[in-house]
């Protein structure tokens, strides 16, 4: 069930100039995990609330370390480079504060492997997708040389 919602789902952000519907891909996300995970209802209702406070504080820091990497590309001094540097390592301290959180707050609700796998899933997500955006643009291209 959770395979075939994905497949249906998913097939629509294999194609670049359309905009990926951010609540679709959340959707399937959701699915994927938590099947991957096997996570109860009780779990899963606990869990969810958790996963989406700690990845939009997780995204948050990432997109302050990205502004600290378009700054360096800059024309910058070594004070400068030296202040840019002491923000990243800061940064980084509190995503692992933020990520040791996170686990010691999810760990009450999930068993030790499920939270230990939780990572490792994420990432299978994620390469499920460039691979389905990868063969829809593969046979998106082999339809225009034909």
């Amino acid at each position: 069930m959770v395979w075939l919602m994905m497949g249906i789902t998913l097939t629509a952000f294999g194609q670049r100039d359309r905009n990926i519907d951010r609540e679709k891909l959340d959707a399937a996300k959701v699915g994927f995990i938590t099947n991957r995970l096997s996570l109860t209802p009780e779990q899963a209702e606990k869990f969810w609330p958790l996963f989406n406070e700690h990845e939009e504080n997780r995204m948050s820091m990432m997109r302050e370390m990205r502004s600290i990497s378009r700054k360096s590309e800059a024309e910058i001094s070594n004070e400068e480079a030296r202040e840019l540097i002491k923000s990243r390592f800061e940064i980084q301290m509190k995503l692992l504060n933020a990520e040791k959180a996170f686990l010691e707050k999810i760990s009450e609700t999930l068993s030790p492997v499920q939270a230990l796998r939780l990572n490792e899933v994420n990432r299978d997500f994620t390469r499920h997708i460039y691979r389905m955006q990868r063969r829809d643009r593969d046979s998106r291209n082999q339809e225009n040389q034909e």
